[in-house]
């Protein structure tokens, strides 16, 4: 098992989670964040941090897409361990559904 960031992450990307880390396994996007599954050591620590509830382990029916989408990208971001503050957006968007189709990028963030 594994711990995955889904949808509701793109445009808020809060960072709570990155901070309570202890393996340091988010990369950072343009506008959300992802956990590398080989990385992830399923403390799930994070989960509870996430105020726009987008970390799940991997186990949930459904995630399958998140998963990949974590994995692939990952691999691609650059590594986040630090807080930083949420997009300017977030509170406008943290409700919203469908957001990967309508708002997904695949630029990668600044990281650390």
């Amino acid at each position: 098992m594994t711990y995955v960031v889904n949808e509701k992450c793109i445009k808020c990307k809060f960072t709570d989670c990155v901070e309570v880390c202890p393996v340091d396994c988010f990369y950072e996007g343009d506008n959300m964040l992802v956990i590398h599954p080989d990385e992830c050591i399923d403390c799930g620590v994070c989960e509870p941090e996430c105020p726009v509830d987008a970390i799940k382990p991997d186990t949930e029916p459904g995630l399958e897409r998140w998963l990949e989408v974590n994995r692939e990208y990952a691999d691609k971001w650059p590594n986040i361990t630090s807080k930083k503050p949420a997009l300017a957006e977030a509170d406008q968007y943290r409700d919203e559904k469908d957001k990967f189709d309508k708002y997904f990028s695949s630029e990668p963030g600044s990281g650390d």
